[in-house]
């Protein structure tokens, strides 16, 4: 019997040399194939893995993702000592001045509504008593006295009324405007020392003036109009004698410069 020769073994052999029947030899050629695509299969998959940068020489590359689902953040991250110690100043600090903030609006509050009345301390000495002028002084002529008028009260255009009356009367009309009343008598005169006398013809213009002294140093007169002014008094029941300035708000009040007083003689 003659041997095969060497090198592959004949389509009829196994790889062992076994002769094989036409079926087995047609399942050999298959399982060859299929070992070949196999391996072609590995071949193909091992070159994909190089390309995608997963693993490295047959070795899987781990990556952030890798490592955070490996190990996952805590829930609660851990603090340590300072920064505990610097949350509860902190927390402190704010109430502190929260507390303090509420405390300055309720001693505003109660200081607004008098419930607590801070102690005043005036260096300077406390003034003299003011008193009416109590000396006797003549009535001036109209046309020699200067004035200005003001409304002092909500009635519109009651200071013009006035400034109107009295320059038909004579006097001298300087400066028509408003200002604050300072007291509640119908007439406020307003005057300096040197302007008693030009004071004292206008308080017996109106019924119920009141005089105020100021520290103007010319004759000028201010006559203030408020709310409860209605007219003044007609000229022939003006006293044009001499007599004392009217100063009701204060003490000790002096007579009524309006009332008629007897002409002298």
């Amino acid at each position: 019997m003659t041997s095969p020769p060497t090198g592959e073994p004949p389509g009829n052999l196994a790889d062992d040399g076994v002769l094989l029947t036409s079926r087995q030899r047609r399942q050999a050629q298959r399982d060859r194939r299929r070992r070949a695509k196999d391996a072609q299969y590995e071949l193909r998959l091992e070159r994909k893995r190089a390309k995608d940068g997963t693993s490295w020489h047959g070795r899987h590359i781990v990556d952030s993702r890798g490592l955070a689902d490996a190990f996952p953040a805590p829930q609660t991250p851990e603090l340590s000592a300072d920064s505990v110690r610097r949350r509860i100043i902190h927390g402190a600090i704010l109430v502190l001045l929260l507390a303090l903030l509420v405390a300055g609006v309720v001693a505003a509050v109660m200081i607004q509504r008098g419930d607590v009345q801070l102690p005043m301390r005036n260096s300077d000495p406390a003034p003299a008593p003011l008193s009416c002028p109590s000396e006797t002084v003549e009535y001036a002529p109209n046309n020699t006295v200067t004035v200005n008028v003001y409304n002092g009260g909500s009635v519109e255009g009651a200071a013009g009324k006035v400034a109107e009356e009295l320059s038909n009367r004579g006097f001298m009309i300087d400066e028509v405007a408003n200002a604050p009343a300072p007291l509640s008598a119908p007439v406020i005169v307003v005057s300096g020392p040197a302007g008693h006398a030009a004071a004292l013809s206008l308080q017996r213009q109106f019924a119920g003036s009141d005089f105020v002294q100021d520290e103007r140093a010319d004759a000028v007169v201010d006559v203030i109009i408020t709310s409860t002014f209605t007219a003044a008094l007609p000229v022939p029941e003006i006293n044009v004698g001499p007599g004392a300035l009217a100063c009701p708000h204060m003490s000790p009040p002096p007579s009524d410069p309006a009332e008629p007083l007897d002409p002298p003689r």
